[in-house]
């Protein structure tokens, strides 16, 4: 029995590009722990709190940073998931420009973000007899969930959004506002400097959210066919 191989440069016949899994559950799966998050720890204090007022609401509020924790560290895996796809989609859809890259780069670096502030949030609730050290750990906690993520995000909007412009795959009105939603993301990273920029933070967190589902539901999993 012999097979037979197709000629270099030839596409096997019948054989189309994977675009991978459906890219809408793992962005709604990141959007619903995201939520959850939102809501469990609504209490947490404020970046400007002092040691004390930190130490204080860890030791009464144990289950609570727990469980914050848990939602941080869980939504990072369908972030990730969500990178992996996107950056499959594009790629079946013929892109082949940096674009592609910097997505999966921007959403794998964003989920990291997230899993280094749910685990300093996890260890700053443990800490029972000193305010510095859960003051260092919950400043920790706020940059890596906070103007890291939010930067690490506004790479992955970018990429999707100009991959999406120049290639007309999705409405420009989403990928205009990836591209604002991108440079506020950078804007914010102003908050290590001078913290009134934090008011950027939640911007592109939830807006950057309710974008990402947006363009869950619209991008094509086959190139348009008309020419680019």
């Amino acid at each position: 029995m012999s097979t037979v191989s197709a000629a270099p440069g030839v596409k096997a016949p019948g054989r189309r590009p994977q675009s991978g899994p459906p890219l809408l559950a793992p962005v709604l799966a990141f959007a619903g722990l995201t939520i959850a998050y939102v809501v469990a720890n609504r209490a947490t204090p404020h970046p400007d709190a002092s040691g004390l007022a930190v130490l204080e609401y860890a030791r009464s509020h144990g289950t609570t940073i727990k469980v914050g924790a848990f939602l941080l560290v869980a939504s990072a895996v369908p972030l990730a998931l969500t990178a992996a796809v996107l950056y499959r989609r594009l790629r079946a859809l013929g892109i082949t420009a940096p674009g592609s890259a910097i997505t999966l780069v921007g959403g794998v670096s964003a989920a990291g973000a997230l899993s280094l502030s749910g685990m300093f949030t996890w260890t700053g609730g443990r800490v029972e007899t000193d305010p510095a050290l859960a003051r260092a750990l919950a400043d920790l906690g706020f940059v890596a969930g906070g103007p890291a993520f939010v930067a690490m995000f506004a790479l992955l909007a970018a990429g999707i959004s100009v991959t999406g412009l120049l290639a007309g795959l999705l409405p420009r009105a989403v990928t205009w506002t990836g591209l604002v939603l991108a440079a506020v993301g950078m804007v914010a990273l102003l908050t290590l400097l001078a913290s009134p920029f934090g008011f950027l933070l939640p911007v592109v967190r939830f807006g950057g959210t309710v974008w990402l589902v947006a363009v869950a539901a619209l991008l094509p999993r086959t190139r348009p066919s008309r020419h680019q």
